[in-house]
C-alpha cells in the first residue's frame, strides 16, 4: 500500500523532504525553496507564550458521576440526579516554575476541573491545599515575582521569597502547608484537589448557600521527603507525568470523591472569621463534608501540547446554579485567568477542541465576531448585533446564581473584620495536629531556606509569625535557624 503524499502547507507535494534546494551541488541555499522556507518559519512559531504561573502541566480526560442528592442547593443541571455522568479534563500543574521544571518539587499543585456540561463549560480552577498565600489580588503580581526566578540571578532567590513572607502574615497558614509533609506529592494521583475559594449555589427556589469543594483522593495520599524528591528530580524530572500516563495506559484510572462544604448564606456576615478569606479553611464541626460524586480519569490526551498546553481555564466560566462569592483573591481570578488566554492563545481560544464547550452544536452562540484564527462561522449576512430581528440568539432572562447585597461606599478597603479573625490561629492548629516527626521535618525545610535569608530583620519577622502560630514552633524554627546559620 502506497503511503500519502507529504504536502506543504498550502497543499502541494513535496517532491524530497531530506535536501534543501541549493546553487549547485555544493551552492548556497535558495529563497525559493518554499518548502524550506515554510518549514523553518513555522518551526520559529511552534510555541506560544508560557503560563505565568502554573506552566508546568498534565491533564488527562474523564467523567464526573453524581452519588448523592445535593438538588436542596443547587439547580445545577450536570448535578440534578444521581447517577448523572458529565465529560471533564483536569489538569494538573506546579506553579511557580516554567515549562521545563521538574514535577517533584516543593510548590502548590494546580487541580483544575473542566466540565463540559449540557448548560455550557463549568470550569473550576483550585490547588491541591485549601488555603493560599494571601487574600487582596492586588498582591498577587508581587506574591509571584517574589517566587519567581530573580531578575539579575536568573534563580529563585531566599531573600525574595522569605522578604515577602515577612510582610505578609497571612501566609504563614500556606507557609505551613507547603513546608509540611505534603508540600512534595509523590505524584498527580495521591493528592486532594481543592476548589480552594469559596463560591456561591443556588436551588430552584432561589435558596443561596456558600460552598468549598474537597476532591479526596481514592489512591491514598503519598508525599515525598525533600530528599526523596531530590532523588525522584534526578531519575525523572517529569516524574508525575510519567505516572500519570502510564497509570490511565495500563488501565489504572485514578478517582477522587467530590465533597462540600455549605454555608447558608445568611450566616456569613456573622461568622466568627471571614468565611471569604482563601488564608483560612472552615472547621468541619461547623460545616461537615458531604458527598456530592467521584471523578474518574480515564483517557490521555493524544497531543499534549493542543490539548494540555492550550487548555484554558476561567473561574468565571459557570453555569445555571453556581456563581461567585464576595471572595476577593476569585473575584481578581475571575478576569485575571480568561485575560491570560486572550494574550496566550488568542481572543478565539474558546474554539479549541478542549476548551470548546459540547453543550452547543457548532460552538458558543454569541455575536463575537474576527479576530485572529476567526472560524465562527457567522457569515453570509448573519447579523452580529444583538437584539435583532433576524431570528439570532437571545438572553434569557435567568440569572445563573443569586444576586450577593452590597452596601457601603466605594473606595479601597481592608476586608471586614469579624470576631475571630486572626492571621495564626489557624497556622497554628495546623501545626498541633501534627505528629512529633512531621513537626521535626516541617521545622527543617522551613530552616532549611529561611537560614539563607541575608538580612536579620527579614528573619525575625518571619519567626514572629511562626511564635504567633505557636510558641513551640516559633521556638524550634528560631533555634533549627540559629544552628544553621552558626554552621
Amino acid at each position: 500500500m502506497s503511503k500519502r503524499v507529504l504536502t506543504t502547507e498550502s497543499g502541494a507535494p513535496v517532491a524530497d523532504n531530506q535536501n534543501s534546494a541549493s546553487a549547485g551541488a555544493g551552492g548556497p541555499l535558495l529563497l525559493q525553496d518554499q518548502h524550506l522556507l515554510e518549514k523553518l518559519a513555522r518551526f520559529n512559531r511552534e510555541r506560544i507564550p508560557e503560563r505565568v504561573v502554573h506552566a508546568r502541566g498534565s491533564g488527562a480526560y474523564g467523567h464526573f458521576e453524581v452519588t448523592d442528592d445535593v438538588t436542596g442547593f443547587t439547580n445545577a443541571d450536570f448535578l440534578s440526579e444521581i447517577g448523572k455522568r458529565t465529560e471533564v479534563f483536569l489538569r494538573f500543574s506546579t506553579v511557580a516554575d516554567s515549562l521545563g521544571g521538574a514535577d517533584a518539587v516543593r510548590d502548590p499543585r494546580g487541580f483544575a476541573v473542566k466540565f463540559y456540561t449540557e448548560e455550557g463549560n463549568y470550569d473550576l480552577v483550585g490547588n491541591n491545599t485549601p488555603v493560599f498565600f494571601i487574600k487582596d489580588p492586588i498582591k498577587f503580581p508581587d506574591f509571584i515575582h517574589s517566587q519567581k526566578r530573580d531578575p539579575f540571578t536568573g534563580r529563585q532567590e531566599p531573600d525574595n521569597v522569605w522578604d515577602f513572607w515577612a510582610h505578609a502574615p497571612e501566609a504563614t497558614h500556606q507557609v505551613t502547608w507547603l513546608m509540611g509533609d505534603r508540600g512534595i506529592p509523590a505524584s498527580y494521583r495521591h493528592m486532594n484537589g481543592y476548589g480552594s475559594h469559596t463560591y456561591q449555589w443556588t436551588n430552584a427556589q432561589g435558596e443561596a448557600f456558600f460552598v468549598k469543594y474537597h476532591f479526596k483522593t481514592n489512591q491514598g495520599i503519598r508525599c515525598l521527603s525533600s530528599e526523596q524528591a531530590a532523588e525522584t528530580v534526578g531519575r525523572d524530572a517529569n516524574s508525575h507525568q510519567t505516572d500519570l500516563l502510564q497509570a490511565i495506559e495500563r488501565g489504572v484510572h485514578p478517582s477522587w470523591t467530590l465533597y462540600v462544604q455549605l454555608m447558608p448564606a445568611a450566616e456569613a456576615a456573622d461568622y466568627r472569621f471571614n468565611p471569604f478569606d482563601l488564608t483560612k479553611v472552615w472547621p468541619h464541626k461547623d460545616y461537615p463534608l458531604q458527598r456530592v460524586g467521584r471523578l474518574v480519569l480515564d483517557r490521555n490526551p493524544d497531543n499534549v501540547f493542543a490539548e494540555v498546553e492550550q487548555a484554558a481555564f476561567s473561574p468565571n466560566n459557570f453555569v445555571p446554579g453556581i456563581g461567585p462569592s464576595p471572595d476577593k483573591m476569585l473575584q481578581g481570578r475571575l478576569f485575571a485567568y480568561a485575560d491570560a488566554h486572550r494574550y496566550r492563545l488568542g481572543v478565539n481560544h474558546t474554539l479549541l477542541a478542549v476548551n470548546a464547550p459540547k453543550a452547543v452544536p457548532g460552538g458558543a452562540r454569541n455575536y463575537g465576531r474576527d479576530g485572529l484564527m476567526a472560524v465562527n462561522g457567522q457569515g453570509r449576512g448573519a447579523k452580529n448585533y444583538e437584539p435583532n430581528s433576524y431570528d439570532g440568539p437571545a438572553e434569557t432572562g435567568r440569572p445563573l446564581s443569586a444576586p450577593l447585597p452590597v452596601s457601603g461606599h466605594t473606595g479601597t478597603h481592608e476586608a471586614p473584620l469579624h470576631t475571630k479573625d486572626d492571621d495564626f490561629v489557624q497556622a497554628g492548629d495546623l501545626y498541633r495536629l501534627m505528629s512529633e516527626e512531621e513537626r521535626s521535618r516541617l521545622v527543617a525545610n522551613i530552616a532549611g531556606g529561611l537560614s539563607q535569608v541575608s538580612r536579620d530583620d527579614v528573619i525575625e519577622k518571619n519567626l514572629a509569625h511562626f511564635h504567633a502560630a505557636d510558641p513551640e514552633y516559633g521556638r524550634r524554627v528560631e533555634a533549627a535557624v540559629r544552628a544553621l546559620r552558626e554552621d
